[in-house]
């Protein structure tokens, strides 16, 4: 009968009690147990092994304008490569909305339009949620949009955008060297209204925005009116998917159309890009904007 290995250890363990012997059996798992260890899962996420997000840094900041939004925004910085060489260099800037997911995926996109050179070194600023849930502070859909009798929660562009010009313009500047006179917005779908918004109706200091398949759909007419008289007006890069839902694609076509009639003095450039989707397009829409802004 096979108990060799029951009866040998509970002969070791009850009867005998060999120090020396326990001592090794409990150094040999533990061996196992943290050799197994080494190919287990880390906790902590090696963020500079993904080399193409570059350097990082990330604080919080919260609005303090009345009707504000009750969480803070998490922002996020990738500064160029070159950032470090001279104290002397002040870099344009890119402001991301919808952070939470164009940061990640334009900051890695960066190093290969960088590599190529078609686009100046960059500092970037991601502008985060946290999270996609609106029931846990993500105020995209009030932030990012002018009022609409189709959705009561909408209408708070004019409020983000002073906090924007406030209070995070004003804090990069403070924590980085920023060229004040190239801050550049991007904006896709609601971002991509807000991003009109800024450009036709507000103050914040942008030297130009870039919105993606601007999502209009629900408060045309306001995008229809007079301008406000500004100074200095971003230029606009407009991108319109050719496979974009018509529930977005038409409103936007016909934002185009009638302000291609107005006399406005207003430098803008309106691109159809083929082959793409609502979302598909952006990469292809951040490119082709920043190539047009700085001449590339």
């Amino acid at each position: 009968m096979y108990n060799g290995l029951n009866w040998n250890f509970g002969h070791i363990v009850d009867r005998r009690f060999n120090p020396l012997l326990i001592t090794f059996l409990l150094f040999g798992l533990t061996s196992l147990a943290f050799a197994a260890d080494k190919h287990a899962p880390s906790k902590e996420i090696a963020w500079s092994k993904l080399q193409g997000l570059g350097d990082i840094e990330y604080f919080q900041l919260k609005n303090t304008k009345p009707n504000k939004t009750k969480h803070p925004y998490h922002i996020f910085v990738r500064l160029p490569d070159e950032y470090n060489q001279s104290e002397k260099v002040y870099y344009p800037t890119l402001y991301l909305l919808d952070g939470g997911t164009n940061f990640p995926l334009f900051a890695a996109y960066y190093s290969y339009l960088r590599a190529m050179e078609d686009v100046p070194a960059l500092i970037i600023v991601g502008i985060s949620y946290g999270n996609n849930d609106w029931r846990k502070g993500n105020d995209r859909s009030h932030d990012f949009t002018v009022t609409t009798i189709e959705r009561e929660f909408w209408g708070g562009a004019q409020i983000f955008e002073q906090f924007l010009s406030d209070r995070l313009m004003p804090s990069i500047q403070e924590k980085y060297r920023v060229d004040s006179h190239k801050q550049v917005l991007f904006g896709q779908s609601l971002g991509g209204q807000f991003a009109l918004y800024t450009s036709m109706y507000g103050d914040a200091p942008f030297f130009a925005v870039i919105a993606s398949n601007p999502a209009l759909h629900r408060n045309l007419d306001y995008f229809k009116q007079g301008m406000k008289k500004r100074d200095m007006r971003p230029k606009v890069y407009v991108s319109i998917a050719e496979f974009d839902d018509p529930t977005y694609k038409e409103p936007t076509l016909n934002w185009v159309e009638y302000w291609q009639k107005q006399n406005v003095e207003w430098e803008y450039n309106f691109d159809n890009l083929k082959g793409h989707n609502h979302l598909s397009a952006s990469p292809v829409a951040l490119r082709n904007g920043l190539k047009w802004i700085f001449n590339k």
